[in-house]
């Protein structure tokens, strides 16, 4: 149970807008259309009553990307399939389209942040099921890299997809495109990590 005010205020802690009451009365309007009827009442006084079992799809997002995270980790590529898709799927939404302001702005991060984690766990999970999901693999390593282009963990797993298809010189590629990238854009090279793989794949490409 909040005041219009203490809601404007939660709302808007950088400023209020220029009519603050009608672009609260919009907020409060839209989400009665969503929510059950009776669960959002009151004027001068607003009340949110949810169901005890009720969904709130930003938390369903979080809770599914940590869960698909650990069993990725766990290498429990079957498990992690359900979460993942729970996390992609609410991701991919825009939170409250139409509406502005910093908490919007602050949400809408969070769900761009777990889109792209769920992408990324997607991608290992089709790479530890592999054969024909190694394609899928490529294909979501790349919608990771569009999405976050400095992120090098989408470059090393687009070079593994690579080099699982036996397609050497298209993951030396990838590490040339993250290597120039990097210099250009930061003055840095790639992790050790990713170094270490570039490494293998031109012991791979010398011995064939």
């Amino acid at each position: 149970m909040a005041s219009r005010d203490e809601l404007a205020e939660a709302l808007w802690p950088r400023g209020l807008p220029s009519a603050p009451d009608l672009a609260l009365s919009a907020l409060l309007s839209k989400l009665r259309r969503l929510l059950p009827e009776g669960a959002l009442e009151g004027r001068s006084t607003v009340r949110l009553e949810l169901e005890r079992h009720a969904r709130v799809d930003v938390e369903a997002a979080r809770d599914g990307i940590h869960r698909a995270e650990a069993l990725v980790a766990a290498r429990d590529w079957y498990g992690s399939t359900g979460p993942t898709l729970v996390a992609h799927n609410i991701s991919q939404r825009r939170f409250l389209p139409g509406e502005e302001g910093a908490w919007i702005d602050e949400r809408r991060r969070d769900l761009e942040d777990i889109r792209v984690r769920a992408l990324e766990c997607t991608t290992r999970r089709c790479l530890g099921i592999g054969g024909a999901e190694v394609a899928v693999a490529e294909r979501t390593a790349r919608r990771l890299i569009d999405l976050s282009p400095y992120r090098e963990s989408g470059y090393a797993l687009l070079m593994e997809a690579f080099a699982r298809q036996g397609n050497i010189a298209e993951a030396l590629r990838v590490y040339e495109s993250l290597r120039g990238l990097l210099r250009e854009a930061l003055g840095a090279a790639p992790s050790p990590s990713v170094q270490q793989m570039h490494e293998r794949l031109l012991t791979h490409k010398s011995v064939d």
